[in-house]
């Protein structure tokens, strides 16, 4: 778990009840510029299953950001479902939920981890995000196909 005053990061069940206006606002989000062929998010339900690692971001016990990933064999997996709430973006919450999803993966063993997110101008600021990180633009993985609505990064675990 990840501390700091009333910030906390703790890997939670996504179906938890208070996490709903997380779930929603995630869904509007990834529908409001793509194509459903080409969103790939996962629900709650999906989410809640032993291979995926899932995390909430907390303020004051309020949930704020949640963030996964997902394994894909013994030494890669997949960030999913990466999002704070719109009206906290700014403060560098989304960069801390990211180092916390890097520093989890590497601690289960996972050498590599890969990201599908849009291409279109809304998703600009996740991108940046994730090359500041250290992630660079790489094939579709793990049966992803080519998309025009889809970017695909990775990094290496060190």
């Amino acid at each position: 778990m990840t501390q700091s005053a009333s910030l906390t990061i703790s890997r939670e069940r996504p179906t938890r009840a208070d996490l709903t206006l997380l779930m929603e606002r995630h869904s509007v989000d990834m529908h409001a510029d793509t194509p459903p062929e080409s969103i790939h998010m996962m629900d709650a339900s999906s989410l809640d299953i032993p291979e995926v690692a899932f995390f909430v971001m907390r303020e004051s016990g309020v949930p704020v950001g949640m963030g996964a990933f997902k394994r894909i064999d013994a030494s890669h997996a997949e960030i999913k479902s990466m999002h704070v709430l719109s009206e906290l973006r700014g403060r560098g919450l989304s960069r801390r939920m990211l180092d916390h999803l890097l520093v989890e993966a590497q601690a289960a063993g996972f050498r590599r981890l890969s990201l599908e997110t849009g291409s279109q101008a809304m998703f600009l600021p996740a991108r940046r995000l994730y090359e500041k990180a250290g992630f660079t633009e790489c094939p579709p993985f793990d049966g992803y196909e080519l998309d025009p609505n889809s970017t695909f990064m990775t990094k290496v675990l060190a």
